[in-house]
């Protein structure tokens, strides 16, 4: 009889909120961050939503969008720059920001190449910073180009310091013991070495002003 249904205390049912597209793409985030893109699935989503998978098709049809709307909302992370007299400082803070928040999410560089980046958060910061490039005296073709090199830069960025970062002390050690025992085929990575640590930092924004001043060269022509 201490079996019965009748006779077990309920416990209180608590509603889940309504599956709305902010929250798969919150959960879908989230999911991403812990686990990496190959954990992510539909069903694995849908389970972490509390809901089926038939449900959760009703607001995304595939993983693809999942993954697209989950780009656009960590971009929404990056503040725009109030555009100011110094082009050359809106683009790095622009870029800084991207990198940051790819470096936040580290799946994110990795799913970015060839995936139509239409988001509007996406949109807005691209468009601040055609913005920008056109304000230092870029257009047409060689304004395209600039975003494009500015943009790549800092997607290979984050792309190489993810993958550095994964073990890094294990693979900067095993880095320099091979350059060590190699000096005399590699001499100048050998004198030079990797960068490790806040090292990043610094490497990011020097390579990112080398390449604002060969737009500036060209801006001026």
């Amino acid at each position: 009889m201490s079996e019965s249904v009748w006779l077990r205390q309920q416990r209180p049912r608590r509603e889940a909120p309504p599956l709305t597209r902010e929250r798969i793409v919150g959960e879908a985030v989230a999911l991403l961050d812990e686990k990496g893109v190959g954990r992510l699935t539909m069903r694995r989503l849908a389970e972490r939503l509390n809901t089926g998978s038939t449900t959760l098709y009703w607001h995304v049809k595939t993983k693809d969008d999942v993954l697209e709307l989950a780009l656009d909302a960590i971009f929404g992370d990056v503040s725009l720059p109030e555009a100011g007299p110094d082009w050359r400082a809106d683009v790095i803070a622009l870029m800084s920001g991207w990198r940051a928040a790819m470096l936040s999410h580290p799946w994110s560089a990795a799913v970015l190449g060839g995936r139509p980046l239409l988001g509007p958060n996406v949109m807005a910061r691209t468009d601040f910073l055609y913005g920008v490039l056109a304000a230092a005296g870029l257009a047409g073709p060689r304004l395209a180009g600039a975003a494009y090199a500015v943009a790549n830069y800092v997607i290979g960025s984050a792309l190489m310091e993810v993958g550095a970062r994964r073990d890094e002390t294990v693979a900067h050690d095993a880095a320099a013991e091979h350059l060590v025992r190699n000096r005399d085929r590699y001499p100048h990575l050998a004198a030079h070495g990797h960068l490790s640590g806040d090292e990043w930092d610094a490497a990011f924004v020097h390579g990112l002003e080398c390449l604002l001043d060969g737009l500036a060269r060209v801006s001026l022509r």
